[in-house]
């Protein structure tokens, strides 16, 4: 029997020094891609551009926005010297540290707008506990999953769900049912990868096909129903909870194909675009540059995705191939979802477009998980 690939890739890989032709690069010395770092770059000019003109010119947004991500890529580059085995050995105090921190959010956070998501610290100010799940989730599930046999057994995939469900129902009821969700698919994501049967997997579909209903009778808050209701028919409450939808729509439509041109768009600079610098950016940047500036938009997503995919499977290892895979596409899974609501094909749920959305905890967290894919890919 021929030996798998993954033995013919130890096998034959330098070992001990012994191989000159295979030493590692300047860029692998330094832990860094450079084609992700040039990607996150062209991304992070793209949205500091174009938060200028959504934020009605205001330079000191952007020069928070600027600096966030100046602490963002020196996290990222800071969190790729650490080899994956350290992140793979505190995976689960990471974890429980990010369950502890919701349960303070239950017992002590503070509300704004109807919401208890933030604790406050003396001296620093607030955080947001669920940005730490982002990260902690899929470490957490990885590093299960990769201490037993592959494909995970029945008993795995229930313990899995179990960790998964416990910050999920914490975080929605907060409430902020878009972060629960993005969580929620995070976890989910390395479940999937870890190779689970098509059995269970359309066992999953006929259960959430049961839990939709009651979660939408006894679970969602009467607001989050309305959003679901407002999808359906923006123009039933045009003046109301449609005005965002409508509004929206109104801005990427008037774009066309080239766009409106910098700093000369309508919807966002008279303000009838709800929060143009935050969720609806995309639309003050489809009205400004058009379709084709949002093609450029899309290709530089579909860029760092690709290149998170392929490192995922370039890894020799379970736990680096779960993390980075599960990482790649709940990036996927940010982009479509703020698309999706912006356009009107899914209900508004708060999802800030990544690296585009104003917003310094969103944007150190992205740049914190793309500096574990790094690890993953330069400590060989």
């Amino acid at each position: 029997m021929a030996p798998s690939s993954q033995y013919k890739f130890l096998r034959h890989s330098p070992r001990d020094g012994l191989s000159t032709a295979m030493q590692p690069s300047r860029w692998q010395r330094l832990h860094i891609d450079p084609w992700l770092c040039l990607f996150l770059f062209l991304n992070a000019i793209l949205g500091l551009t174009v938060l200028y003109s959504a934020s009605a010119q205001d330079v000191g947004l952007v020069s928070k926005q600027a600096m966030s991500f100046g602490i963002g890529f020196i996290v990222m580059f800071a969190l790729a010297q650490i080899p994956p085995k350290v992140y793979q050995a505190f995976a689960p105090y990471f974890y429980s540290f990010a369950i502890l921190c919701l349960l303070a959010v239950v017992a002590f956070g503070e509300i704004r707008l109807g919401a208890k998501r933030w604790i406050g610290i003396p001296g620093f100010g607030s955080v947001q506990p669920s940005e730490f799940m982002k990260i902690g989730m899929p470490l957490m599930i990885a590093w299960f999953l990769s201490r037993n046999p592959l494909p995970p057994s029945f008993k795995n995939v229930c313990i899995s769900l179990m960790l998964i469900g416990v910050p999920f129902l914490l975080i929605a009821e907060q409430p902020d049912l878009g972060t629960s969700l993005l969580i929620l698919a995070s976890g989910i994501f390395v479940l999937f990868l870890s190779g689970l049967s098509w059995k269970m997997i359309m066992a999953a579909i006929a259960a959430a096909g049961v839990i939709i209903p009651i979660a939408w009778e006894f679970l969602l808050h009467d607001y989050q129903r309305q959003r679901v209701l407002t999808l359906l028919n923006p123009e039933a409450d045009a003046l109301g909870t449609g005005w965002n939808i409508i509004q929206s729509k109104t801005a990427i439509g008037s774009g066309g194909f080239i766009g409106r041109g910098y700093l000369e768009g309508t919807q966002s600079h008279l303000h009838f675009l709800p929060e143009g610098h935050t969720d609806f950016i995309i639309a003050a940047f489809s009205e400004e540059f058009g379709l084709i500036g949002i093609f450029i938009l899309m290709i530089i997503y579909f860029a760092i995705i690709f290149r998170t995919f392929q490192i995922s499977l370039q890894c020799f290892h379970n736990y680096g191939r779960l993390v980075a895979g599960a990482l790649a596409l709940s990036f996927f899974v940010y982009v479509f979802v703020n698309a999706g609501m912006v356009s009107g094909i899914l209900p508004v749920v708060g999802v800030p477009l990544p690296f585009m959305s104003y917003g310094g905890t969103a944007i150190i967290t992205l740049m914190a998980t793309f500096g574990i894919v790094m690890s993953i890919h330069t400590h060989r």
